[in-house]
Parts: C-alpha cells; structure tokens; sequence
C-alpha cells in the first residue's frame, strides 16, 4: 500500500485517517501485518498484497526451509474469524489461480492464516486438496497455535519436517 508497508506505519496511518479500531479494515489488515511479522522467526519473508480484487491472496513471498535448497514460494489468505468452515479451503484453492505465472514453475505452498483452531471440517478440505495447502492459526496477539500441511505440500519437502509446542 502506499499508505503503510508494517504494522508502524500502518498504525500510525490509522490514527492520522481516524481509522476505527473496530472497522472489517483495520481489524483485517492488522491482523495481516500480524502474520507477516510472526512468521520471520519461522523462515518466512512476505510482502503485504492485501486490497481489493487481490484474488484472495493477502501476503506473498517466500518460506526458507533449511532442508530445502531453494525456498518454496508462498502466499498466504488471512481471515479474522469467529465461525471457520472448510469453505475458507476451497476459497484458497481458488487463490491459486492469482498466483504469480512465474510461480507455476517452481515448488510453491498457500497458507490459511486464521484466528481459529482448525477444525474437522477444515482439517479433513485441506487433506483431500491437490493443492500444496498449509493452514496456521495465529492468535491475534501473533502467536502461533496450530501449523498444518497437506501430503501434496509433504511432498514438495516437507515430508519429515514437523512443528513442536512450546512453553
């Protein structure tokens, strides 16, 4: 966006425009800058894309696995949810017609980024997806709950690679 590019300039944006604190855009978009700066520390290095007509894709960028050579590219939906349906898959299936062309030649995963703890529904959508899918819940506070994936993202090198609780 031309008016902020992280979460300071952002804030700093919404008090000068008067933003609500409880408006869909600023708890949304908030709530974007969350993920962004949450998922550094696990290897991830996106850009904002959030705005209208985004096709759905709300960060893009990169994720540095270690164990693999090059870094798998990512795009990530971010959704601010009370109720999580396993619709919100089928709607990031969909994103992937948005990605980059460039991306369709190397190994790529797309994440649903949202406040909920995944459920059955959700859990059983991104197992049946041919999709490389991943889905994190990330406490609104950026703290991060749950980290899932798929066998179609397994097999694009994550296969083996598996997350930890922390106290």
């Amino acid at each position: 966006s031309e008016n902020h590019h992280d979460m300071k300039s952002f804030l700093e944006y919404a008090e000068r425009v008067g933003l609500s604190h409880n408006s869909t855009s600023f708890v949304g978009t908030h709530y974007e800058y969350t993920v962004l700066e949450n998922l550094k520390r696990l290897g991830f290095a996106f850009v904002r894309t959030g705005r209208a007509s985004d096709q759905g894709i709300d960060l893009q960028g990169a994720w540095h696995v270690p164990e693999l050579s090059s870094p798998l590219r990512a795009l990530v939906q971010c959704k601010v949810t009370k109720k999580l349906s396993p619709s919100y898959i089928r709607e990031l299936e969909g994103a992937f017609t948005g990605m980059p062309a460039e991306w369709r030649e190397g190994e790529y995963i797309g994440l649903l980024a949202t406040t909920q703890h995944a459920t059955k529904g959700v859990t059983e959508a991104l197992t049946r997806s041919r999709w490389p899918m991943g889905f994190l819940n990330i406490k609104e506070d950026g703290v991060v709950m749950q980290f899932l994936w798929n066998a179609s993202a397994a097999a694009r090198g994550l296969e083996g690679l598996g997350t930890t609780i922390r106290y």
